[in-house]
């Protein structure tokens, strides 16, 4: 049996577990770091050795296999070759002429183009022979190239016969300087860089060790290698997150509590209110729920469902089954906006039944914080709507039963599990509910979350009509503001969203604030607007959102701040500008701001003319089906399922070296070894274990400042 404790680094040397993430030392100590440099990579947010070492290259250039000239041309890629410098000419006179030197190899005759280096008439001699790299391509009847490297032929080049790292670049850095800084880098760390993997499961599975696999990912000696090396350091990555979740997950499943029956008459009474009937579905996950309720263990649950299915109305039922037991319930919301229109909503729909609702947010005057923090502690709240501002240290609850997340992939992994801790002290954690209107495929969700239940809504409330979807290239605008403007003389609303709050100096795009303007003098005179974006004040959000609601504005202009939550039956049009620059998720999410009554709703995506694959394949999706389910499929194919799941907002588990979907495989090996390790040493559970303390260490403690950074 192999403990992590007994596999670890020795405490006299850095332990570099958790990413190299002890590495501490400034980048401005490292040598070929200057001034300049070091502010520049601090910008990029490198500004430790750790955060150099994990630069890791976006790909890799091949000076090892000889590509020819003619055949680099006609496979597109870049020759790498041998050459001899035939001679030199130049274009134009003067001091502005620029150096042009031919060179030929054994397949064809081209020409190197010398912008702003003129100094290699003396580097590149006539008659003798270099190693080449560049890409060349046929111009004015020649082949030519300005981007490329040479080096004097030698039985010993330095750079060619290599696989050299291709860096992202920030600013003025070249992939001279991250090569030779991170060359640097690695001479002086890597040495001490030590596995703290079981070793049984870096011989099983032929990994690297940490020290040769952190060199290999930047400076391989093929290809092969530096796929080995990520593989072994993604493995590494996927292992410490599925222990941390596992261990979590674990620890809540074996906390006992006294079972029983859950009353269900405040339920009852809230249906006998409602206009309309509950869908097959809700009872059936509302019967779910509620059996979690009732067993030994706490409930830890992924409700999905498409947008407008009636997740929020059985998320305020389950929080009366909390309350009917005489216990209190939470529900966070990512933004201001949705948590305010959520407490609206249930103090409307549960205040009438005598339970306590209140909001709490970031904005929340001091004195009346304090009032409602003294009113929930003593438990005089039953149920506590809000943000990130749940997190704080100082909201205590007197006995938090059930916390509820909605829009669960705006939170981190660990984010979401912070509540949790918020359960009454030395008693069973409470029981967790999260939510997402973007389903995530059930393999994905157990993968990513651990040992959760899954439940989901497909039926949508009666009455409701499919949004007819349309696309509309950019200049054809004029038909969509008429079938708007229709719409509004009929009676209806509309939202027009852009990907901008203001004008940028370095895109080319519509905004919301000049194209407020616009269209409230040029396209929609006798029309009402207003504007609503994340940076106006929320009390002046609160009061737009009321307007709107209430019918006194007819077109609302917005940022994507209302892509979730916001509830307005009577907005039947949703034109979004720029449609290329949103995701598909959030595309679908925008959409369902209408149709959420019993009129025929419209959504219309005006989208540029140059179009790249990725939106032309959002589009074509958008357009093609208004299933959720499908929409998040195509979703994850599209841009993979960081933002789905919010591991790429788990603390500082950020991947690095793997990507989930693309690795899922090796996310489920890693699982099952985390599994049977846990089985094999239940010891690892403890957090007093030396290994695993030092890795929960790692995860930032949870604040509202925290919280709200991601």
């Amino acid at each position: 049996m192999c403990s992590l404790e007994l596999c670890g680094a020795s405490p006299s040397k850095p332990s570099v577990a958790m990413f190299l993430r002890e590495l501490t030392e400034p980048t401005s100590t490292q040598k070929g770091i200057g001034r300049v440099s070091s502010e520049t990579l601090k910008k990029a947010g490198i500004t430790t050795v750790a955060d150099l070492l994990l630069h890791i290259p976006r790909n890799y250039e091949d000076r090892q296999t000889v590509v020819p000239i003619a055949q680099a041309v006609a496979a597109g890629i870049a020759a790498n070759t041998v050459v001899t410098v035939i001679t030199h000419d130049y274009i134009g006179r003067g001091k502005n002429a620029t150096l042009k030197i031919f060179i030929e190899d054994e397949s064809a005759r081209a020409a190197l183009l010398c912008f702003g280096r003129n100094f290699l008439r003396s580097a590149l001699v006539p008659g003798k022979r270099y190693f080449l790299y560049g890409q060349f391509s046929y111009k004015y009847n020649e082949l030519q190239t300005s981007a490329f490297e040479t080096e004097p032929y030698t039985q010993n080049p330095a750079i060619f016969g290599n696989i050299l790292p291709v860096y992202p670049l920030y600013g003025s850095l070249t992939q001279r300087f991250f090569r030779n800084v991170i060359q640097a880098a690695l001479r002086n760390y890597a040495p001490d860089i030590e596995n703290e993997l079981p070793e049984r499961i870096v011989e099983k599975y032929g990994l690297e060790q940490k020290s040769r696999a952190i060199r290999l990912v930047h400076f391989p000696g093929s290809l092969e290698q530096a796929e080995q090396a990520k593989k072994s350091l993604g493995y590494e990555e996927f292992f410490y997150l599925q222990l941390v979740i596992k261990r979590r997950a674990k620890k809540l499943k074996a906390s006992p509590r006294h079972s029983g029956k859950i009353g269900a008459g405040l339920a009852a009474k809230l249906e006998a209110r409602l206009p309309f009937g509950l869908t097959t579905d809700q009872r059936k996950v509302l019967a779910e729920i509620r059996d979690d309720l009732e067993s030994g263990t706490p409930m830890m649950r992924l409700l999905q469902g498409d947008v407008g299915c009636g997740k929020t109305l059985v998320a305020f039922i389950a929080a009366l089954f909390a309350v009917e037991a005489g216990e209190q319930a939470a529900m966070m919301a990512p933004t201001e906006l949705l948590a305010r229109q959520h407490a609206e909503t249930a103090a409307s729909m549960l205040e009438p039944l005598g339970v306590r609702v209140a909001l709490l947010s970031g904005t929340v005057a001091p004195r009346m914080r304090a009032r409602l923090l003294e009113a929930l502690a003593c438990g005089d709240i039953d149920i506590l709507l809000g943000t990130h501002a749940l997190f704080s240290q100082d909201v205590k609850f007197k006995r938090l039963r059930l916390v509820i997340i909605d829009e669960q992939h705006r939170f981190g992994v660990l984010q979401r599990l912070a509540l949790v801790e918020k359960g009454e002290l030395g008693k069973s954690p409470p029981d967790m509910l999260l939510m997402t209107a973007t389903p995530i495929p059930r393999s994905l969700a157990l993968t990513v979350f651990g040992d959760l239940d899954v439940s989901t809504i497909r039926t949508m409330p009666p009455g409701r009509k499919p949004v007819e979807t349309h696309l509309a290239r950019i200049g054809n605008e004029e038909k969509v503001y008429s079938w708007v403007s229709r719409e509004v003389k009929n009676g209806r609303q509309a939202y027009f969203v852009y990907p901008l709050i203001e004008q940028s100096e370095n895109l080319e795009l519509k905004d919301a604030q000049s194209m407020f303007h616009n269209l409230k003098s040029r396209v929609f005179p006798d029309l009402r607007l207003a504007l609503l974006h994340s940076r106006l004040p929320e009390e002046e959000k609160k009061e737009t959102m009321d307007l709107f609601v209430g019918g006194k504005i007819d077109i609302l202009v917005a940022t994507s701040v209302i892509e979730v939550g916001v509830n307005v039956p009577n907005a039947t049009c949703m034109v979004v500008e720029h449609a290329e620059r949103f995701g598909l998720s959030a595309l679908h999410q925008l959409r369902g701001r209408v149709g959420r009554a019993e009129h025929q709703s419209y959504a219309f995506f005006i989208y540029d003319k140059e179009l790249t694959e990725e939106g032309r394949s959002r589009l074509k999706a958008i357009k093609e089906t208004t299933d959720g389910f499908v929409i998040a499929e195509k979703d994850l194919s599209i841009r993979g399922p960081g933002e789905l799941t919010g591991v790429r907002q788990a603390g500082r588990f950020k991947l690095v070296f793997v990507d989930i979907l693309r690795d899922l495989e090796l996310l489920k090996t890693a699982r099952a070894d985390v599994e049977q390790l846990l089985e094999d040493d239940p010891g690892l559970i403890d957090p007093q274990n030396r290994v695993v303390r030092t890795v929960l260490d790692r995860v930032p403690p949870f604040s509202e400042e925290t919280a709200a950074g991601g």
